[in-house]
């Protein structure tokens, strides 16, 4: 447990700062459930695939290559399939699509957990900033394509951050989109996460008269490797506050988990979560007009690539 964990206190569903995955599985038996994790090979995404497995579910992880999924699946305490999906290559998520939907595979839940973080100068993949085109883009893509084999009851668990408080003030800067009228690491990321943000929003709206729902999650600031694009300056500095001020993976992991496969979940469905309760998020995150053209946008997007 990080140093500050003890003094947090728990929220309305019981867990709070200092729970782990572990902890917001305890006592719940996935048996049956097939449970979908982006980004299975490091970090909190290893931990959440790790703790799903522990209780029984049968986990398909997502890594950017299939040895590197494989090999992390491999290391799990229950049945694990890696699947390759690298998110900014639309032609790997649509091969990953047509691969679970070939294998048969029923989705209880999918859980968008694998990012990238400040690049430091700007990248681009198909003619969009690179952070956006692999947070949201990426992931928009493949939730999208599986929607068909979401169960009645299916969660998605879209992977935001409080980074989301630093896109730009309209939201989303559809004008810029490929960053080529100005770049700031913060802003861009903030940028991916607040579409993740609205992604999830919007597609709970759209499951209104079913009994699916979706998720935004803020996981926390963890100790994992999404801090290699900080400079070696700051990565020292990181290195001497990790143990007093990050979340372990374990911490980081509950909340994606939580909105996945507990209980209490279910009645806070389409809100942003942090710590497994209800977070306030930027107001325009709540903005409908914001999401739906977001949405529309990104098939836009998707068709044109």
């Amino acid at each position: 447990m990080s140093f500050f964990s003890m003094f947090r206190s728990k929220g309305p569903t019981g867990y709070g700062y200092g729970s782990t995955a572990e902890d917001v599985t305890e006592g719940l038996s996935l048996a049956g459930k097939t449970i979908l994790v982006t980004g299975c090979n490091s970090g909190i995404g290893q931990e959440a695939c790790r703790v799903l497995s522990l209780r029984g579910a049968l986990v398909l992880g997502t890594a950017r290559t299939k040895e590197k999924a494989s090999a992390a699946c491999a290391k799990f305490p229950g049945h694990a399939i890696g699947y390759a999906c690298e998110l900014a290559d639309p032609a790997s998520v649509r091969d990953c699509v047509s691969s679970i939907i070939a294998d048969g595979h029923e989705l209880d839940a999918i859980i968008c957990n694998a990012g990238i973080m400040m690049l430091p100068k700007l990248e681009k993949a198909h003619g969009y900033e690179l952070q956006f085109f692999t947070n949201h883009i990426g992931h928009f893509m493949l939730v999208t394509g599986l929607l068909g084999q979401l169960t009645d009851k299916g969660r998605v668990v879209m992977l935001s951050s409080e980074g989301h408080r630093s896109s730009p003030a309209q939201g989303i800067d559809f004008d810029n989109l490929s960053g080529d009228k100005g770049y700031q690491p913060l802003m861009a990321y903030g940028q991916s996460k607040m579409a993740n943000l609205l992604f999830a929003k919007e597609l709970q709206r759209r499951f209104t008269g079913t009994d699916r729902t979706a998720y935004a999650v803020h996981p926390g600031v963890v100790d994992t490797n999404l801090s290699r694009n900080l400079g070696p300056a700051l990565r020292r500095v990181l290195a001497v506050v990790a143990p007093l001020f990050l979340k372990t993976v374990g911490e980081g992991a509950a909340t994606e988990v939580f909105a996945a496969v507990n209980p209490k979940a279910l009645s806070l469905a389409g809100h942003y979560l942090a710590d497994s309760n209800v977070k306030n998020s930027r107001a325009d995150a709540d903005n409908k007009t914001l999401a739906a053209k977001l949405w529309e946008e990104s098939e836009l997007i998707v068709k044109s690539i």
